[in-house]
């Protein structure tokens, strides 16, 4: 990861915390709460030992001075735990906010850019790379401010006790934070390297995962057994290359700070043994200021050794935040979200050089100019690949366009998503039911849907046929993927959910596709009483089914190849007579 690249990331990291400031300033004035109390501590501390060694003074003169010493280890103890809760409640919120961005974003993109990636790298980037951000907010960020302020604030008691002490301190200082930057640069990178290289796996693992019967239909399944062997091995190697970082990290910091100590205690030691006598103001060194800058010089460097460690996080949070910064800030070429809405009944479509773009910008449909009346059916037909479904994608306002492509009047661009998604209903070649209960799943998109409402759409979708047959009826639990439903009758379930709505636009993308002959014969008729209530734009490879319908285009090449009516189109040579005579060879 080149340099440039590292500080939009930490600069980005940097402006999300802005949305928990409040917690990371309580959490940076405990830090300096528990710097007054070490120093605190360390005082009274040296003064003990002065007292008892030097002075010999009795102990029970110094009782105070020993309730003053254990009040102020509870109050560290106390600030400590503090300070983690703190630090927690930060990350915590801080995670959630991020989440809420990319799940927001993932809305806005639709569909069609969800599917350009393999379901475990959003996985991966959902759960594990905010989930790693945790320590950078809770702890890195408020850690890098008290690294300067309690070291600060304790050569500002040292100085003044013995100023060749502070010098030691002051000097070598530095150090730390030099060699801390320079491990650091290569963790970030290792970390980047590592959640790409998780990102990968997590994707390939899942994809294969669904497709295990495939694999072992075509006996793969031990050929991909030896890749995620191979994967997995490589995954550990780049995970044990981030570890050996952060121990060097942590190495370094302990051998600089060590030295210093050191140092200070040599100079303390040959001073007391009259070989140095200069650093004391020409008073002498006494063993309250030896106890004290020793007891104090592990504490100096603490902050900036906690920084070291927590350095590991602001590497491991750059290195999760590459993905998702591309991916929050990935525009898709999508269109601006509109503002308008307006109320609608049933609708006319208009398009006037309508081209309908994938999320990377290829074309996928168009150019295309039609007009279709509201109230009307239409029918797409064509080969698989001919743009179909695309062009359904555009009018559920999850592909981007170009050109025009109106709704009752109003441009879609300039329509709000959400209201102009309740103004239509959607029912696709596999059914998505993510409510635990029938009623639930029915009721998804109107809520508020009364009984006598319920009853109809469960009747015109004919589920009563097999509600008796469950446990609990319309409160039966169906589990995941509607496992306790058979595909046909998941499918009458989503069509009584669009029913229940009273759209003004209803699409219908192969409704009847992998359906048994009766579950088939049940959800048409149930869609040609449907598709009269309002517009309808239906896509099959059925030609028997729309015999009267009111338009039917017959797509290839995302193009409209021909329009009319059944009869028209069948009695004439082209497309249309060519699916006709496929369907009748295929029977």
């Amino acid at each position: 990861m080149n340099k440039n690249r590292q500080q939009v990331l930490v600069r980005w990291l940097t402006s999300q915390s802005s949305l928990v400031k409040r917690w990371l300033r309580f959490s940076l004035l405990l830090g300096v709460l528990g710097g007054l109390v070490i120093v605190a501590q360390a005082w009274v501390l040296a003064h003990l030992l002065q007292a008892l060694i030097v002075e010999q003074r009795p102990r029970g003169d110094l009782t105070g001075w020993f309730i003053a010493m254990a009040v102020l280890f509870i109050a560290r103890a106390l600030v400590g735990w503090s300070r983690e809760r703190v630090g927690f409640i930060a990350g915590r919120e801080i995670r959630r906010e991020i989440r809420r961005q990319a799940l927001d974003r993932l809305e806005r993109l639709g569909p069609a850019w969800i599917h350009s990636k393999p379901a475990g790298s959003w996985s991966s980037i959902l759960l594990e790379q905010i989930e790693d951000m945790q320590d950078y907010y809770a702890r890195y960020l408020p850690q890098m401010y008290l690294a300067g302020l309690v070291p600060l604030l304790i050569l500002v008691v040292v100085f003044p006790v013995n100023w060749m002490a502070g010098l030691i301190l002051f000097c070598t200082a530095p150090l730390i934070p030099l060699f801390m930057a320079l491990v650091g640069m290569g963790a970030a990178d290792a970390n980047r390297r590592n959640f790409l290289a998780l990102s990968r796996l997590s994707g390939y693992f899942l994809d294969r995962l669904r497709g295990l019967d495939t694999l072992r239909l075509f006996n793969r399944a031990q050929a991909e057994t030896d890749h995620i062997r191979r994967s997995t091995n490589d995954f550990r190697l780049r995970t044990m290359e981030v570890l050996r970082l952060a121990f060097l990290s942590s190495g370094v910091l302990e051998f600089f700070a060590s030295i210093s100590i050191a140092v200070v205690a040599v100079y303390f030691g040959f001073s007391y043994l009259g070989e140095l006598n200069f650093g004391s103001y020409g008073t002498g060194v006494t063993l309250f200021a030896g106890f004290l800058v020793l007891i104090l010089a592990p504490e100096f460097f603490q902050p900036l050794r906690d920084l070291g460690t927590f350095y590991h996080a602001k590497a491991q949070a750059v290195g999760a935040a590459e993905s998702l910064v591309d991916f929050l800030q990935a525009d898709g070429h999508l269109q601006g979200e509109g503002q308008d809405t307006p109320v609608f009944g049933p609708l006319s479509l208009c398009a006037r050089e309508l081209i309908v773009m994938a999320p990377d910008g290829t074309r996928l449909v168009g150019p295309l100019d039609f007009t279709l009346p509201a109230g009307a059916r239409l029918a797409i037909v064509g080969q698989s690949g001919a743009g179909k479904s695309s062009l359904l994608q555009a009018l559920l306002g999850f592909l981007p366009y170009q050109g025009s492509l109106t709704l009752g009047g109003h441009e879609l661009r300039n329509l709000a998503p959400r209201h102009w998604r309740q103004q239509l209903s959607w029912v696709s070649q596999n059914p998505f039911l993510p409510a635990p209960t029938l009623r639930d799943n029915i009721l998804l998109g109107q809520p508020d849907a009364d009984e006598a409402a319920l009853a109809s759409a469960v009747k015109r979708a004919y589920i009563d046929e097999f509600l008796p047959l469950l446990p609990r009826g319309l409160d039966t639990t169906i589990g995941d993927d509607a496992a306790r439903l058979s595909v046909g009758q998941a499918q009458r379930v989503a069509l009584a959910r669009a029913l229940l709505k009273s759209p003004g636009l209803l699409l219908l993308d192969e409704p009847t596709a992998s359906l048994d002959a009766h579950s088939e014969g049940l959800i048409m008729r149930a869609l040609d009483d449907a598709s009269r209530r309002q517009t309808t734009v239906l896509v099959t490879h059925q030609l028997a089914d729309i015999r009267d319908y009111d338009a039917i285009w017959v797509m290839g090449s995302g193009l409209i190849l021909q329009q009319g009516e059944y009869g028209q189109l069948a009695s004439l040579p082209g497309p249309f007579a060519d699916l006709i005579a496929q369907r009748r060879g295929g029977l």
